[in-house]
């Protein structure tokens, strides 16, 4: 599974993580597992659909992690 962060969610981090997770992990296992605060990540992707952090990878999943978008 490949791990790749947006923005300030690479501080302190690498960007792109091969992550080993058991069968059956979620999207939020891994922000747990990488530390990042759950509010920090507002806007998921897996394999390039929408998704959330209760959706359940496969083995090969890429998964995009992008944190709240700002501007005006």
């Amino acid at each position: 599974m490949t791990t790749k962060l947006f923005a300030v969610l690479r501080q302190g981090r690498s960007d792109i993580d091969a992550l080993d997770l058991p069968e059956g992990a979620t999207v939020g296992d891994i922000v747990t597992k990488l530390g990042i605060p759950g509010n920090e990540v507002t806007l998921i992707f897996v394999n390039g659909r929408r998704a959330d952090r209760a959706t359940r990878l496969a083995d090969g999943d890429s998964v995009a992690l992008f944190p709240p978008v700002g501007g005006g």
